[in-house]
């Protein structure tokens, strides 16, 4: 009985048969995370890249106006909201702010519009970089919030929220008046 119990151990421990199939019931889950995590991530990288173009074209825009009207301004926030895409825009806000620098140099807000934010009071002061700036010349702001949510992954993470300010001298004069 002994030797045929050693026998037996024996040839269980040599036999190959459905080993393949141990190692991938093994290793699939790993694989399926691995997977997964790259598009997740890939997903991300892709929200987080167009969030920075939304921010340049809007800004970009609005720079190259002599001045700019509140329809005008709604087709600029509708064209950049439109680079998200085929992201939802439901968590997409943006700010235009036309920022002035007096002759004392101080930065103040001369007009402000926002798409699903409010707006920047007129007159406030507003930090820029250094050197954006001198007495007289204006920059166009526009700030983009952005809050993705993964369509896989809302069990680990709920959302993640992107942050761009983009930065653009106007183009055709000091300053860009805005009319109604």
């Amino acid at each position: 009985m002994k030797h045929f119990a050693r026998r037996s151990l024996r040839h269980f421990l040599a036999d190959t048969h459905g080993l393949g199939a141990v190692e991938f019931a093994l290793i699939f889950p790993l694989m399926l995370v691995l997977y997964f995590g790259a598009f997740e991530i890939t997903q991300m990288l892709t929200a987080d890249r167009r969030t920075t173009s939304v921010a340049y074209t809007a800004a970009d825009l609005v720079a190259q106006a002599a001045s700019i009207s509140n329809g005008e301004m709604n087709d600029v926030f509708a064209a950049s909201s439109a680079i998200m895409k085929p992201f939802s825009t439901d968590g997409l806000s943006i700010r235009i702010t036309s920022v002035v620098a007096n002759a004392a140099g101080v930065n103040k807000v001369a007009w402000s519009d926002g798409h699903k934010i409010a707006p920047r009071s007129v007159g406030s002061n507003f930090d820029l970089p250094a050197g954006l700036t001198t007495p007289g010349t204006s920059v166009i702001v526009a700030e983009v919030f952005y809050t993705y949510t993964s369509p896989i992954s809302s069990a680990v993470t709920k959302s993640i929220n992107f942050k761009e300010v983009s930065y653009l001298k106007p183009r055709r004069a000091n300053s860009i008046p805005r009319t109604n």
